[in-house]
């Protein structure tokens, strides 16, 4: 059902300012619904819980795609822009940099309401990345660049309530939002890399009164389990640990699935440890109810060079076994029991030099001359940015296949020492110099369709990075955005290009499709970003341009 705008009033003084607005019979989203949206919902950051990233929509197909025209757009504020839409009842509700929220018609793209957070003095709210917001019941929650969680009534705007998670003066911040399940909204801290006794973890708060129901450290502490894998440093200089991508959940087993990044300082050495680090780099398997972690894998015990293993966990079935699915920045598609935890199987994309992988039991030994020192210049490939990255990959049932975005670069770094000190900290990089990839042939991006078994199905090669996450639909199509401008449609099976059209700035964010009174739309982010995926392209493929400006917006879709 389309919802209508109820009342809407816009005041005029140089600038449109909002007054009200109302969005009406806005049907409060159930476990259920969450469990298994309606083929036209939106209602978790990869629509699923599974993390599949796929919709089963099929009204645009391999035949038609190449019809899909422009219906409408909606400018974004500026900043980093890595945005998820969600659409529940033909609204749909879009997080812009900054902490804005605004709630639009699905199908013509009206404004019915919007949200600014008011952010204390000192803090650094506007341009900063929020990746997605969750939905639940009557209400939409976000998570703030101040580190606070607060939930918005999904008929208004309105705050309903708003809890201080942590002390933004500390450095904590959220750069993705929340997962829900079971009426908890589950996030995961950012911003985790000074030194304080706090350290990094995941929070459970009750969706009706924000109420915080558990905390789990991702730093594993002195005297704990897992605490002696931090040698003797006390918890003060134990940073790192961030969970800046939201989790997965299977209803099932009732266990939420979340990455967690890697240790800070980023090398081993400036750290003051060569042990493990629980439970950095690794795949945490979480009670919902309690916190409690019910098991763990460490992709990357000891890493020692920023290869986050945080991204996206997709769950699927394989041959009746519940498996887990993950691929961090080295290239490897890791394979794991979802009930246990057990190793299954890793595939190496094959364009990482940092280590291998035992393929029997998944413990990783790093190469020779792999190991960074301080002060020396170290190479190794890939770059911080990743071979894989932020930008999710895709699921696609029909072809048991994942979708993955790729970028082929290298890097040469030298690591400094770091300071232990209260309120210290940091990464520890002392400088870096971005390098083509030996196997590139000067080509920075790769589209990659990968069977779940770890079969190459097809790829794609261009010069500069995609930089969407993918989308799968029901239509055999995979949609996916580049730095230079181009939203793509490619057959899931084949690989063959069937449409593209170039947008006004690079294409990023994570795009959707959804339904509104029986007609299929497709959504593509597109804007600019910070770090890697931003300055890479800018200083490698220095022949290719795009605005310089922030051009933060969301291009829908769909056929005439």
């Amino acid at each position: 059902m389309s919802c209508r705008i109820v009342a809407l009033a816009l005041f005029v003084s140089g600038l449109s300012e909002l007054v009200t607005a109302q969005v009406a019979d806005v049907r409060p989203v159930t476990d259920a619904m969450l469990s298994a949206p309606a083929p036209g919902e939106w209602l978790n950051w990869r629509r699923t819980p599974d993390g599949w990233g796929y919709s089963p929509l099929d009204q645009i197909t391999r035949g038609n795609v190449g019809q899909l025209r422009l219906v409408w757009a909606w400018a974004m504020e500026a900043g980093s822009q890595q945005t998820t839409p969600l659409v529940h009842d033909g609204v749909m509700y879009l997080a812009s940099p900054g902490n804005v929220v605004h709630a639009l018609d699905a199908a013509t793209g009206e404004l019915l309401w919007e949200h600014r957070r008011e952010f204390p003095d000192g803090v650094i709210g506007q341009g900063r990345t929020n990746r997605n917001i969750s939905i639940y019941g009557d209400k939409v929650f976000l998570n703030t660049a101040d580190a606070h969680l607060v939930a918005l009534d999904a008929r208004s705007g309105e705050v309903a309530w708003d809890v201080e998670v942590a002390e933004w003066g500390k450095g904590f911040r959220y750069s993705s939002g929340s997962f829900v399940a079971r009426g908890k909204v589950i996030s995961g801290m950012s911003g985790c890399s000074r030194y304080y006794d706090d350290g990094c973890f995941i929070t459970a708060h009750d969706a009706q009164t924000g109420r915080e129901l558990w905390r789990t450290s991702t730093i594993a502490r002195p005297g704990e389990p897992g605490g002696d894998t931090w040698g003797d440093l006390p918890m003060m200089f134990r940073s790192g640990g961030d969970t800046w991508i939201a989790g997965s959940y299977d209803p099932e087993l009732n266990l939420i699935y979340w990455g967690v990044a890697q240790a800070k300082p980023w090398t081993r050495e400036s750290r003051g440890t060569d042990g493990d680090a629980l439970y950095t780099s690794s795949t945490l398997a979480l009670d919902p109810n309690t916190g409690e972690i019910r098991w763990y894998f460490q992709h990357l015990p000891a890493e020692t060079q920023d290869m986050d293993e945080v991204f996206e966990r997709i769950l699927v079935d394989v041959d009746g076994r519940k498996s887990v699915f993950t691929m961090g920045k080295l290239g490897i598609l890791w394979h794991l029991d979802r009930e246990t935890g057990q190793f299954i199987r890793a595939t190496d994309l094959g364009y990482q030099d940092i280590l291998d992988v035992d393929p029997a039991t998944g413990k990783t030994t790093y190469r020779p001359g792999k190991i960074p020192q301080v002060n020396v210049e170290i190479e190794f490939c890939p770059s911080f940015s990743g071979i894989k990255s932020w930008r999710a990959m895709a699921y696609s049932p029909e072809t048991e296949a994942f979708y993955i975005p790729v970028e082929l670069t290298c890097q040469k770094t030298i690591f400094t020492e770091v300071e232990l000190r209260e309120g210290g900290g940091g990464a520890g990089l002392g400088r870096r110099e971005n390098i083509h990839h030996p196997a590139s042939d000067g080509n920075l991006g790769e589209f990659v369709a990968m069977h779940r078994t770890g079969e190459i199905l097809w790829k794609h090669r261009q010069r500069t990075p995609f930089n969407s996450a993918a989308l799968t639909t029901g239509g055999g199509l995979v949609f996916v955005g580049d730095w230079d401008r181009f939203a793509n449609a490619y057959d899931v099976a084949t690989g063959d290009l069937l449409w593209q059209t170039r947008l006004p700035t690079s294409v990023q964010g994570f795009p959707i499709s959804y339904g509104v009174d029986g007609k299929q739309y497709v959504a593509i982010p597109v804007g600019v970003g910070a770090l890697s995926w931003s300055t890479i392209p800018l200083s490698l493929t220095p022949e290719k341009h795009r605005p310089n400006s922030s051009g933060n917006a969301v291009f829908v879709f769909a056929l005439p």
